[in-house]
């Protein structure tokens, strides 16, 4: 493929992991468009023909133009949803633009994707996760997902300690429209009340754990990092405490993580590992699109070099 083939990153604005990739592609002389699908049709605009050739026309932001036939890759990250405001036809006009755009994004002829959208979809639902995890041969923690009561109760008092994890960490609000984040919590028997019935919920046995696990894949390139210092069951409330060290991950792990990411069809992935006293991996869950730029530029910076190559590189 051509050297001005351009890497398209599918993103917001305020999107730090996706900033560290487009910099080091920058830094390569890569071309690069940025575009947000939550800015169409204000800021973005779409005219796109269909022949025997496939697609090719134009997709435009304020800034930058590109061809999409000329796509090179594509790094799928964290746009924001398609506008609709309210009423219906504004919630007509976002469907419209989400099979429209959504789809030709989509559909790029050549590109080679990280990860494809569709793909990322798939992989985002915690029970497939679990489920594909064990044929691969990884290790998971008992789990019930469940909404009756009574089978909660029974799962607490037979395999506790007992934590929650809500199935889907979308967005969430309290009565008075403040954002609210719902943690790992441990779940106290008779806490399984009646609420449970109002929806699905996932119960997991909670390991006693030496530390916990950060693996980033790309692709057959793996990066585990062993976290510490967490005084909470869900480190992610305590960074300020956490120490990281980088690590090697056992060979049936390397061999699980890769069978995963095939089966899902997935370029990269983010997975949370918790590592028994006994010294064993258990796997809770792997975010196809998950966030590494947090940890140290020594940590980090690997990972980024690692995109961008995919990225560059095609496939």
């Amino acid at each position: 493929m051509r050297d001005t083939a351009p890497v398209l990153v599918v993103t917001r604005l305020d999107d730090a992991t996706a900033d560290l990739v487009i910099g080091e592609l920058h830094r390569r002389g890569v071309p690069v468009m940025r575009l947000d699908p939550g800015d169409f049709p204000d800021e973005v605009t779409l005219t796109v023909a269909f022949d025997a050739s496939g697609p090719h026309g134009r997709i435009g932001t304020r800034t930058r133009t590109l061809d999409p036939a000329t796509v090179r890759s594509v790094y799928w990250r964290r746009p924001r949803p398609y506008a609709s405001g309210t009423g219906r036809t504004a919630r007509w006009c976002a469907d419209q633009a989400r099979h429209g755009l959504g789809g030709i994004l989509a559909a790029l002829p050549g590109a080679h994707y990280v990860n494809h959208p569709w793909r990322n979809h798939d992989a985002e639902h915690k029970p497939a996760q679990l489920a594909v995890a064990t044929r691969c041969g990884l290790r998971v923690p008992p789990t019930l997902i469940t909404n009756e009561p009574e089978q909660a109760r029974r799962f607490v008092a037979e395999q506790g300690p007992v934590v929650y994890k809500p199935l889907w960490n979308g967005d969430f609000a309290d009565d008075d429209g403040r954002a609210m984040t719902v943690w790992i919590e441990d779940v106290p028997e008779d806490s399984a009340d009646a609420g449970v019935s109002r929806t699905a919920h996932l119960f997991q046995k909670r390991l006693d754990k030496a530390a916990d696990v950060r693996l980033t894949a790309v692709a057959d390139r793996l990066f585990p990092v062993r976290i510490d210092g967490s005084p909470g069951i869900d480190w992610r409330r305590h960074y300020d405490s956490l120490t990281y060290r980088v690590v090697a991950a056992p060979p049936d792990v390397v061999r699980g993580v890769r069978a995963y990411l095939d089966r899902f069809g997935l370029v990269f992935g983010a997975f949370d590992f918790g590592i028994g006293l006994d010294g064993r991996w258990w796997m809770y869950e792997c975010n196809p699109n998950g966030q590494w730029a947090w940890f140290p530029d020594d940590i980090s910076r690997p990972v980024a070099v690692a995109l961008a190559d995919r990225l560059q590189q095609g496939g």
